[in-house]
């Protein structure tokens, strides 16, 4: 029989923040001691659940992507819940592959009894953040924004 470890609110969200802001293709085995064996992930993206399937997530992050990393710029720790901003730089692999780009976002984390995220939800603007700085894509996301504004 395995005893869980119990982990203060605040304590969890440190070691959640402290593992992301360190995040490396070598650290993803961790992810199971950090989520719920059914936790749930959501972003603009995807919409996942289990260890595995969160894993993956990153996995592709890194494949994807120059250098990804996160920078937490807030945190607020309710109970078991939890908010959290931050900004995410990384360079793209095809174009513009000398500048760092940053998208910047929000998290919303629910906890279970032992501090182990149940729930991972990213708020953040994929029209602003993302598609405005691919080239074409972004002339014609501007373009839209300035329409939708007239």
């Amino acid at each position: 029989m395995t005893t869980a470890i119990t982990l203060h609110p605040h304590e969890a969200v440190t070691a959640i923040v402290a593992f992301f802001e360190h995040l490396r293709p070598e650290n993803l085995p961790q992810i199971g001691q950090l989520y719920a064996a059914n936790a749930r992930f959501k972003d603009p993206f995807q919409d996942v659940q289990g260890v595995a399937a969160i894993t993956g997530v990153f996995e592709h992050m890194f494949v994807a992507l120059d250098a990804p990393r996160f920078v937490v710029t807030q945190r607020v720790v309710q109970g078991t819940q939890c908010f959290l901003t931050w900004d995410f730089h990384f360079r793209f692999q095809r174009f513009d592959r000398h500048v760092t780009q940053t998208v910047r976002g929000a998290t919303h984390l629910v906890l279970d009894a032992q501090g182990r995220i149940l729930l991972h939800r990213d708020y953040w603007d994929a029209a602003e953040e993302l598609y405005e700085k691919i080239p074409l894509v972004g002339a014609l996301m501007r373009w839209l924004k300035t329409r939708a504004n007239a």
